[in-house]
């Protein structure tokens, strides 16, 4: 089990790409004391031609030298879906993504499987875990770490479910504490947060950090470090260092940068006693 000494391996603070000009959004991370950038595709816009795909990697280079991680939010495209003539084409983006991730010369892509959807009627739970383990496979011969996401509602919002998808695909983990905060399955205590996290907590590389998700309104801030404490605990006890303040708003971004930075503070000074 890891136990991280915060004095000497500090976790990254990462924005999102608030900005979708990769030099304004360098000089954003940059001017706000980041120290990484977490760019989400976006459906509507991605490169669809090979020299649209060029130009948007030579694009991806002026972050540098910043880390970059890549996250797809796309909403309903399923890699499951019982209908084969709408798995396949979703199978076919997430392929583009890892290979675009794959030329940018980065490491890491966060998915979600189910994300949009109020039933799981339309989805074949085989066809998921089946088609994940094949872009993770994918992905690790392009060099490119795949990771799941847990979400608030479907399959991956109830641990005991997550942790299947997981182990039988060997997918990377993609922790979100809002999530993971705001779903069905915790708020009626059928399971603790750290169920999202202690059964591969050596699989968890990114996690998400806000405090909590309203459905159809978005992500809300920590008010106090007491909000979020316990989640960045149990960060502790995985190998994560990517640590994403996943808020859309500037004010509540650089809110939660301060709540955190007084957690490692504490933290650092904890452990120098």
């Amino acid at each position: 089990m890891y136990t991280h000494d915060y004095s000497i391996n500090r976790p990254k603070l990462v924005t999102p790409n608030l900005i979708t000009d990769p030099e304004k959004m360098k000089q954003f991370a940059a001017d706000n004391g980041f120290d990484g950038i977490d760019w989400s595709f976006d459906l509507s816009h991605l490169p669809a031609t090979p020299v649209e795909e060029s130009r948007w990697v030579r694009r991806q280079e002026l972050l540098k030298p910043f880390e970059v991680r890549y996250h797809c939010p796309f909403l309903q495209v399923d890699i499951g879906h019982e209908d084969e003539d709408i798995q396949a084409p979703a199978m076919d983006i997430f392929r583009r993504m890892i290979r675009l991730v794959s030329k940018a010369r980065r490491k890491y892509l966060s998915i979600h499987v189910g994300l949009g959807h109020n039933t799981t009627k339309n989805l074949s739970w085989e066809s998921s875990i089946g088609n994940l383990s094949k872009l993770v496979r994918f992905g690790s011969e392009s060099g490119v770490i795949v990771c799941l996401e847990n979400l608030i509602w479907g399959w991956s919002s109830k641990p005991n479910l997550f942790e299947k998808m997981v182990r039988r695909s060997g997918a990377g983990v993609t922790f979100d504490f809002g999530h993971a905060y705001s779903c069905e399955s915790i708020e009626s205590q059928t399971y603790a947060i750290k169920d999202f996290v202690t059964p591969h907590a050596d699989r968890v590389v990114n996690a998400h950090i806000y405090h909590n998700e309203v459905s159809g309104v978005g992500h809300f801030p920590p008010e106090r470090l007491e909000d979020i404490k316990g989640r960045l605990d149990l960060l502790k006890r995985t190998p994560c260092l990517w640590w994403v303040l996943e808020l859309k708003n500037v004010d509540d971004l650089l809110k939660t940068k301060v709540i955190v930075e007084e957690y490692l503070k504490r933290e650092k000074e904890g452990m120098g006693k």
